[in-house]
């Protein structure tokens, strides 16, 4: 997550989880080769400016892309998403870190067992994003409509927030091969053409907001929304990515906040072959068959009980179409929301769960850890293990994720083991 929640919400307690051991992550290489290991990660790479990240990693030694790197080489996915990398069309940000990062033995924390093995993914994907690419509007109604990158203003007035186009963005690698030629991406599907949307709007409920003019161009998702399929095994997987807006940082009229829900609502209609409104970036309508294989992944922005008023990530996780497995936990998440206490004391959910290490001052309105990414794979899967990278504390990994400021993301790496049933 870019930036804190601001404001708290309410949901059913579903998932029980398991416990992820501190130290012991198994590599892809010890693992059935029938099972393939999914998993998120935002890995917050991003700067103030354009070009910025990729010059900074451009050495190979950066600190945070190091410590990025060996999380990701100590859990070894198969499948991996990542938020937050700055997209560019020539690809040089995600090509570094994979070449000089990921494809390079690193040891940060200096641990008994060594080196880690470097891992390599030979297939990469990558799309555009919404995130500031300005509107040429004042969506957030301060009365100033700034052009010039690098400003609040201007990630304010963008379709997606971000002080640069590109910021905020996602990228796709894969130990499997991708069918790029049938990759899906809804960039600029309209909110507006989502059925039963809430929209904030001038003209009806449930607040006055957007104008009709406006409406007509606003684009649903603030980064992009993106149908991967994957070639796994002789069989065909869906990566379902996005990554929703933080429903916070607004006002009465829950601009943000309605938009994250429809963001994640998104998918639940697109699983759902009785709901086919929905329309790609080439054209093509329609959302999954019945019997297709999926993945839901990604920084959904919205915790199932805690941080924000969302009722959308319930109708994922609790939606026919997907494996109802315990939820991935981690001795980490759970010690430090103990530790941090202040919004945290508060909150009903399992702290095992949290995926966010997020302020926790309660007088500022901070929200306290949450459970905010997800790697949600649909039926026909049987999910074998899951888990959190969040070692605690007697853990000399621990060292990778750390305290605010953070060593690699206030955010942790989500992954989750299946095999075709």
């Amino acid at each position: 997550m870019h930036q804190s929640f601001r404001r708290s919400f309410c949901w059913l307690v579903f998932f029980m989880a398991s416990c992820l051991q501190p130290l012991v992550v198994s590599g892809a290489e010890e693992r059935p080769s029938q099972k393939v290991r999914f998993a998120t990660f935002n890995v917050s790479l991003y700067g103030e400016r354009s070009g910025e990240v990729a010059n900074r990693i451009a050495d190979g030694n950066d600190p945070q892309a190091r410590a990025l790197a060996e999380i990701i080489q100590r859990v070894r996915p198969d499948v991996l998403l990542l938020n937050e990398v700055d997209y560019t069309p020539d690809g040089l940000l995600q090509r570094t870190f994979h070449d000089r990062y990921l494809a390079v033995s690193q040891n940060v924390t200096k641990s008994p067992d060594g080196l880690t093995k470097p891992i390599e993914y030979p297939h990469r994907y990558s799309a555009p994003s919404n995130t500031g690419v300005h509107s040429g509007r004042d969506l957030d109604h301060n009365g100033v409509i700034d052009s010039r990158p690098g400003s609040n203003d201007y990630g304010a007035d963008s379709w997606g927030y971000g002080r640069y186009e590109g910021q905020y963005a996602m990228v796709v690698m894969s130990r499997f091969p991708i069918d790029k030629e049938n990759i899906r991406t809804f960039q600029k599907f309209l909110w507006q053409d989502m059925p039963s949307a809430k929209v904030p709007n001038e003209v009806e409920s449930p607040a006055s907001w957007y104008t009709p003019k406006t409406l007509d161009h606003f684009r649903l998702s603030s980064k992009n929304h993106l149908d991967v399929p994957l070639l796994i095994n002789g069989k065909r997987v869906h990566l379902l990515a996005s990554h929703p807006t933080p429903p916070g940082f607004d006002g009465p009229e829950d601009r943000n906040g309605l938009r994250n829900e429809a963001e994640i609502q998104f998918w639940v209609d697109y699983i759902n072959p009785e709901r086919n409104y929905h329309y790609d970036d080439r054209g093509k309508t329609g959302g999954l068959p019945g019997d297709a294989l999926f993945v839901v992944a990604g920084d959904l922005n919205a915790d199932p009980i805690d941080g924000s008023d969302s009722p959308a990530i319930n109708r994922l996780l609790r939606s026919s179409r997907v494996s109802q497995a315990e939820a991935p936990a981690s001795r980490g998440g759970e010690e430090q929301a103990k530790k941090q206490a202040g919004a945290n004391q508060s909150h009903k959910g399992p702290d095992k769960h949290d995926t966010l290490d997020a302020p926790d001052r309660e007088d500022k309105g901070d929200p306290g850890n949450l459970r905010v990414d997800y790697v949600v794979p649909s039926k026909g899967f049987r999910v074998i293990e899951s888990g959190i990278f969040w070692p605690s504390s007697d853990d000399p990994l621990s060292e990778l994720t750390g305290e605010h400021p953070f060593p690699s993301s206030d955010h942790r790496l989500v992954w989750v083991d299946v095999e075709f049933e």
